[in-house]
């Protein structure tokens, strides 16, 4: 109870109030109940179903049973999860995306550089500015869902204003722009579209794969959930797109096509699909230190590289575009 009384007061810390608003507004209409009434019952399956208080309605639980309640994972189960699988001492190497990207490099396709070595290397600076794209990509190191992220030209900067403007912009990172897959190009141009793969190591340290979905950028430089964009299940076999890309944001419907492309998301076969499984299973044994790991992939035409593992990977993400509750697949994990 105390735990979860902390939960509350940290979803009420973080609390996007208007789109609290918006869902309260829809639901209210969609089942005929009072605002005051869902609100409350989205207070209750905090304590209840360990969810934050908007996952009650992105989890559609106003039109769930509490049998079907009991499948969903959410932010507090998530938290604890994932503390126990990738614990504080071990995730610095997910966390910091410097450090990753050393852990990881033999799966890194693109350039990388901190500001420290803009200032050690010319060699590497050239190379950075001189990528195909023409462009470059700003970040935190500990960035998280995209945020802060700034995409530039690259003829803009030259070897000594990268760094004063990192600097000055409290940027610890940069990158080059990815040129991603022709087929990902068509599907969505305005972003680079990343498949992520949740993996978690098993007793005996081998790889099950959890889950796979696919992104997918609408009118965004960025193309995360969280900045208003679709994420569509990907068959893990065969890496087809099977279900509709799905918004987090659930006064939008579901999209078969892309609305802006009209490339068909159902259907849409990931480049390099058998590469990336690979990549993911060698990758996910490398430091077993962290057993679950929610791995973000670009596929470019050369094929398929990574841009960041998370520790703290997303149960909307997970569990959105399957369009089910799986908490019982970690608990297997857990009971064993």
């Amino acid at each position: 109870m105390i735990k979860r009384t902390l939960y509350l007061g940290y979803y009420f810390k973080q609390m996007k109030w208007d789109l609290l608003k918006i869902f309260l507004d829809y639901t209210s209409e969609l089942t005929g109940k009072s605002k005051s009434r869902l609100f409350l019952a989205s207070i209750k399956s905090v304590y209840k179903y360990n969810i934050s208080i908007l996952e009650y309605f992105q989890f559609e639980f106003y039109s769930k049973t509490s049998i079907e309640r009991e499948k969903w994972a959410g932010t507090g189960y998530m938290y604890e999860y994932q503390l126990i699988m990738n614990p504080k001492h071990a995730r610095v190497i997910l966390d910091d995306k410097r450090q990753f990207f050393k852990s990881y490099q033999k799966y890194v396709v693109h350039t990388v550089a901190g500001l420290k070595e803009l200032k050690d290397s010319k060699e590497t600076v050239k190379k950075l500015l001189g990528n195909p794209s023409g462009k470059v990509v700003f970040k935190s190191s500990d960035g998280k869902c995209g945020a802060g992220v700034k995409v530039e030209k690259a003829k803009d900067f030259d070897g000594k204003f990268i760094i004063t403007f990192m600097s000055d912009n409290e940027y610890d990172l940069v990158e080059e722009f990815i040129i991603q897959h022709p087929d990902l190009n068509s599907l969505s141009p305005s972003g680079v579209n990343t498949v992520r793969i949740f993996t978690q190591l098993d007793e005996n340290n081998e790889v099950v794969i959890l889950g796979c979905c696919q992104r997918i950028s609408v009118n965004s430089s960025i193309d995360n959930m969280a900045a208003g964009n679709l994420a569509a299940y990907i068959d893990g076999q065969t890496g087809k797109i099977t279900g509709a890309g799905v918004y987090s944001d659930i006064t939008k419907k579901e999209e078969t096509i892309h609305p802006i492309t009209g490339v068909n998301i159902v259907g849409f076969q990931v480049p390099f699909w058998s590469e990336t499984l690979i990549m993911v299973k060698e990758a996910a044994k490398l430091h077993p230190q962290n057993r679950s790991i929610g791995w973000d992939i670009v596929i470019t035409e050369k094929g398929p590289g990574f841009i960041e593992g998370n520790h703290d990977w997303c149960k909307l993400l997970w569990q959105l575009p399957a369009k089910k509750g799986m908490k019982a697949t970690l608990n297997s994990f857990l009971n064993k």
